[in-house]
């Protein structure tokens, strides 16, 4: 973590260090970098960390961040995604200085793949798909020439022009840039760079029949833009030298690309095909499922984007990828939250406490903080009866040593209220208890005694009479593996957890009636919560759990739970 002493001093990394060096050289006179996510999908937490890298070097050496779309493939590529992306990044704090579409620039990407044609370094292929990939080669093997690879660059350049013109079908040909079959890297084993593909594009409409594919446009498209250092993720460093050569065969400008590590998170997927197969086959409930990874997910569930980019700051940029515990990105979010959520006072599994003792009919208004850890935030009324709501495990009639909650002939403090004493309780016909009863000191008011005596449990309630229901959902991670990427046999749909969702009716104090959709409270004792913005409704809310509570006796008794149980939520 970082203190006041840290914030002076500049961040080193490999990424940073090389920004420095250019800068002191001269190489650059003003950093230029940009977030180019293709729109074909809803953007992910490791999303995040790459816009987090991206925006924040760009600030912190005084330079530029745009955003491009990387729209290439109009067959996965939707306005919707666009907006979407757009919307993620606003949300997470970054204001790109340009907004730019690679569709803007098929004309000049087609001008300069009609040179490399008459350089003789680009041809067409009349082969298919299956028989590209299968004269590819391998790692240990080199590839096998097209028979189309010696055609003279006069009838590459004609056959280039009818596909342009839509005189062949999807897939009769493609255009491939000529280098070398046997290099060990496969990428430069005469890449395709165009294919025909006759559909509308959601920006350029119908002009264009045919389509650069991603390693041709992205780095002509870095190069148009003046980027200075081109940030991506490690899946891309067998792509450098093909994103190199391009730039060098055309003789024009050339981006520095720099690779760093992905964001990779116990128990979250971000494969846009394993999140596609989750919401297609209805394992969730949409892109912005509260447990998906994708952020408009993170945001219904109430993860402040704050606490999403100091925790990517925190973990940085590495050359080698690995896997953060999920607790480290939780404390971020739980930090945050603490810092800045107002409390509310919520009972999900209640029971009936009875305050046998307490004045018929009366009502006592007793004050509640907001937020402890700011002042500014003042405090509130809460209505005190005789019959309260609390939490059904927050009594044993039998308790372990350890447990210093309420039980029979036991002292505890209500929270903002008195000290209360358990006498008696009800049941059902089967045993379950329906009510405690209980007596209250009235000398105990605001959770001290005069006498001095102490009580080591504190436990909180909402008033019977007053209390609103509303639906809480208690969220667990998706997956019952941190690794569900490492499935066997690739079937992570098997490490789905049966128990990922949970729906309560739970009792709440008044005030969370007037919630407002993305407002976030800590429901004490219990956890982070936030207003749904999807579904509640006026008068009646709907609340989804963001993190819980440390709470070491919950920690026990998850341990000693039968494998399979449905876990607990998590109290402090």
């Amino acid at each position: 973590m970082t203190n006041a002493n840290d914030a002076a001093t500049p961040a080193s990394d490999f990424i940073r260090d090389r920004i420095r060096a250019d800068l002191e050289s001269g190489k650059v006179k003003q950093v230029v970098t940009r977030f180019p996510p293709e729109p074909n999908g809803y953007l992910h937490i490791g999303h995040a960390k790459a816009i987090t890298v991206g925006f924040s070097i760009a600030q912190e050496f005084g330079g530029r961040c745009n955003l491009r779309m990387d729209d290439t493939n109009p067959a996965a590529e939707d306005q919707e995604y666009v907006d979407a992306i757009k919307e993620d990044v606003r949300w997470l704090g970054f204001q790109w200085d340009a907004m730019y579409y690679a569709a803007d620039y098929f004309g000049q990407l087609y001008a300069w793949a009609e040179q490399l044609i008459e350089k003789g370094l680009a041809y067409v292929d009349d082969q298919d798909a299956d028989a590209i990939a299968a004269s590819r080669g391998t790692l240990t093997a080199p590839g096998t020439n097209s028979p189309c690879r010696d055609r003279a660059p006069t009838e590459n350049l004609r056959l280039f022009r009818a596909m342009k013109a839509g005189e062949f079908k999807d897939g009769a040909k493609v255009l491939r840039a000529k280098i070398d079959m046997a290099h060990p890297n496969l990428n430069l084993r005469d890449p395709v760079m165009y294919r025909i593909r006759h559909m509308h594009h959601q920006r350029a409409g119908d002009a264009w029949c045919i389509y650069p594919m991603y390693d041709w446009a992205h780095g002509q498209s870095d190069s148009i833009e003046g980027i200075t250092h081109s940030l991506c993720t490690l899946e891309f460093e067998h792509h450098r030298p093909l994103y190199d050569w391009f730039c060098d065969a055309l003789g024009i400008y050339k981006p520095q690309q720099i690779e760093f590590a992905r964001l990779n998170i116990e128990y979250m997927l971000t494969s846009k095909r394993k999140l596609l197969q989750l919401v297609e086959g209805g394992h969730v409930q949409g892109w912005d499922d509260p447990r998906m990874p994708t952020l408009r997910g993170l945001r219904r569930r109430g993860v402040p984007p704050e606490a999403l980019v100091a925790f990517c700051k925190h973990v940085g940029v590495a050359k080698f990828n690995s896997t953060h515990e999920i607790g480290l990105f939780e404390f971020f979010v739980r930090d945050w939250l603490n810092k800045h959520a107002q409390r509310r006072m919520a009972v999900l599994d209640p029971v009936k406490l009875v305050i046998d003792n307490w004045p018929a009919g009366h009502v006592e208004r007793v004050e509640a903080a907001n937020n402890p850890e700011d002042p500014a935030a003042g405090v509130r009324t809460l209505p005190f009866r005789g019959e309260l709501w609390i939490e059904r495990d927050d009594f044993m009639e039998n308790p372990p040593k350890d447990f210093f909650r309420l039980a029979p002939g036991r002292e505890v403090r209500l929270r903002c209220g008195w000290f209360v004493t358990c006498t008696s309780v009800e049941k059902d016909a089967a045993g379950a208890i329906t009510a405690i009863h209980c007596t209250y000191d009235p000398a105990t008011k605001g959770g001290n005694a005069p006498d001095g005596r102490k009580v080591k449990g504190t436990i909180h309630w909402v008033s019977a009479a007053d209390a609103i229901d509303a639906a809480v959902r208690v969220y667990e991670h998706l997956f019952t593996s941190p690794d569900p990427a490492s499935a066997d046999g690739g079937d992570f749909l098997k490490l789905l957890n049966p128990h990922s969702v949970r729906t309560v009716r739970a009792k709440l104090e008044p005030s969370l009636g007037e919630a407002k959709g993305g407002e976030r409270f800590q429901f004490e004792r219990i956890g982070y919560f936030c207003c749904d913005s999807k579904d509640s409704r006026p008068g009646a809310p709907v609340f989804l759990r963001t993190v819980g509570l440390k709470d070491s006796w919950q920690k026990a008794q998850a341990k000693a739970a039968p494998k399979g149980a449905a876990p607990a939520a998590k109290k402090g």
